[in-house]
């Protein structure tokens, strides 16, 4: 997921995807490395814990992020499409999977083993500072993640995910701004640590002052400035 930021941020660096930061050639050169996967909706694409084998680079079609935690809360992480990597991270540290990467539509990508990809950056000191930058501008979007959590209510915290996800997964409808990717409400619950029950009120609160319009698996914001008048409230 994109962080929900807090209004006036200009929006974070971390939204800008590692293909579309490097140069033609190196991402040819990059592309050329792997093989092509394609993966359903709903299908799991990296399995949390599990050993790490290759990097993957998204060429069409969203993924989510998610962390299980001992108690069997899961916690929507981030969202990743065209152009993203997932699973640098153990590729680079030889460790076991972080997180489960679930497609939400059908995803290509693209899937280059980790011994032909670290020696690739090894021999691309141009790609290797690119994966870095990268590497930086989520860690940057985590922390501001974690300050929101702290200085927000979770009716707050869900009024800025909303206006985020309008910002960059949203597309105009005759009725408002329907949201692209399906997220379920124990997705939203997971982004913003809140219970499904929780998030059920809110969107219920919402939906009562117009603010939104729910079907299955489909949001639609109809007035944005409702839920702006939320966040400045706090």
């Amino acid at each position: 997921m994109t962080a929900a930021h807090l209004p006036g941020d200009g929006g974070l660096d971390d939204r800008v995807p590692f293909l579309a930061r490097l140069e033609r050639d190196d991402r040819a050169a990059l592309l050329a490395l792997g093989h092509t996967l394609r993966y359903a909706p709903r299908a799991a694409v990296i399995h949390q814990n599990e050993p790490s084998a290759h990097v993957l680079l998204i060429l069409h079609g969203w993924t989510k992020v998610t962390a299980a935690a001992a108690n069997g809360y899961e916690a929507l992480l981030a969202l990743r499409g065209p152009g993203d990597i997932v699973g640098e991270s153990a590729a680079l540290t030889g460790r076991n999977r972080s997180a489960t990467v679930t497609a939400l539509e059908p995803v290509e990508a693209v899937a280059v083993e980790h011994e032909r990809f670290t020696a690739y950056l090894g021999t691309s000191p141009q790609v290797s500072l690119k994966l870095l930058g990268l590497t930086a501008d989520r860690t940057r979007a985590a922390d501001r993640r974690r300050l929101e959590f702290a200085s927000l209510s979770v009716r707050e915290r869900f009024a800025a995910l909303l206006l985020d996800l309008a910002r960059t997964h949203g597309r105009r409808t005759s009725e408002g701004i329907e949201l692209s990717v399906p997220l379920s409400k124990q997705e939203l619950a997971g982004s913003v640590g809140a219970s499904r029950e929780m998030v059920q009120r809110l969107l219920k609160e919402l939906r009562e002052r117009q603010a939104v319009a729910t079907g299955r698996r489909a949001l639609v914001i109809l007035r944005p400035d409702v839920l702006r008048q939320v966040l400045r409230s706090g």
